[in-house]
């Protein structure tokens, strides 16, 4: 049986190299990556690295499943919610994306990246997790545009993307932000914790019906 030391150790080791692999994809992209780079990246031999995760597919399919979990946990649970509204949902998800966000600023980028590359995986995972489809988010857009409150849309996904766009775009482009508006930081992680209130005034105003006075 492994000693306390001994398992700490592993849990040590796993952590550097599953930092490293993030760091290096998200900057790189998975097929420019070699394994070699992660291992010194992490600080540790290569055939240390084999020996965990034994090739650099399954230390990609890892991080990837992780942080897909990691976008995923939650938002099943708020969009298939029958007992909240709309605007309740709206408001927990654009909560829920920006905490994340903040912690992890990186990851909308490394996505966007594989999602270019292996738009297969992303698919099959944020699919399985999600299924937008069959949501109560879905069925209350259709039912909000059905009774004239909200302006009739191509397809209610559009809903959905524009949050989506609206709250990770800044984080993609959070680089350009920061230098074009010379901020740090905490300045950039105060302007996302404002945008947790106005996303949903904006989404709300953005699809409201126009009254005949208008």
């Amino acid at each position: 049986m492994n000693s306390k030391a001994e398992l700490e150790k592993d849990l040590t080791a796993e952590a550097k190299i599953k930092a490293a692999a993030l760091k290096l994809f998200t900057q790189k992209g998975f097929d420019a990556v070699k394994t070699r780079e992660i291992a010194a990246e992490a600080g540790i031999n290569l055939a240390l690295l084999n020996y965990y995760f034994r090739s650099k597919e399954n230390l990609f399919e890892l991080i990837m499943l992780e942080n897909m979990s990691m976008f995923a946990a939650g938002i099943s649970v708020i969009i298939h919610n029958s007992a909240t509204t709309l605007d309740a949902k709206i408001s927990a998800l654009t909560s829920h994306y920006i905490d994340i966000l903040i912690k992890n600023p990186n990851v909308p980028q490394f996505v966007l990246n594989e999602m270019q590359s292996h738009p297969e995986k992303i698919t099959d995972i944020i699919g399985q997790k999600i299924n937008i489809f069959q949501s109560d988010l879905m069925k209350q857009v259709q039912q909000e545009m059905q009774k004239g409150h909200l302006v009739n849309l191509s397809h209610p996904i559009q809903y959905f993307v524009n949050l989506l766009a609206l709250t990770i775009f800044p984080f993609v482009s959070r680089p350009l932000l920061m230098k074009l508006g010379d901020i740090n930081d905490e300045a950039f992680a105060q302007m996302m914790e404002g945008r947790k209130k106005m996303l949903p005034v904006w989404l709300k105003a953005m699809y409201a019906p126009k009254t005949k006075n208008e």
